[in-house]
């Protein structure tokens, strides 16, 4: 099965930026989770400006990467804005196939 690829752009709230020491724990739960989820995380990186957190990850399905933005924001922690990502190959195809 070939896997969608996510772009997940989270900023803190308030109860996430007070309970930043343990931000090293919930990335090693979201990674097991993603797991669980039939996916695979591929980079997390902590930033500045408008994001705090950008994760890039590999899912099965658009549903469960749907499934995976409003679980991880129900935990209050982050809020989540989750993005399709298609690499060179896949868009070389798509805009081959333009007419």
């Amino acid at each position: 099965m070939e896997m969608g690829q996510y772009v997940l752009l989270l900023r803190w709230t308030d109860q996430g930026i007070k309970n930043v020491k343990d931000t090293i724990r919930r990335a090693e739960s979201f990674r097991k989770y993603l797991e669980k989820k039939g996916g695979k995380l591929t980079a997390i990186f902590y930033t500045f400006g408008k994001y705090d957190i950008v994760v890039t990850a590999e899912l099965p399905a658009d549903e469960i990467a749907m499934s995976v933005s409003l679980a991880t924001g129900a935990l209050g922690n982050v809020r989540v804005t989750t993005l399709k990502a298609f690499n060179l190959d896949e868009t070389r195809k798509i805009v081959d196939a333009l007419n």
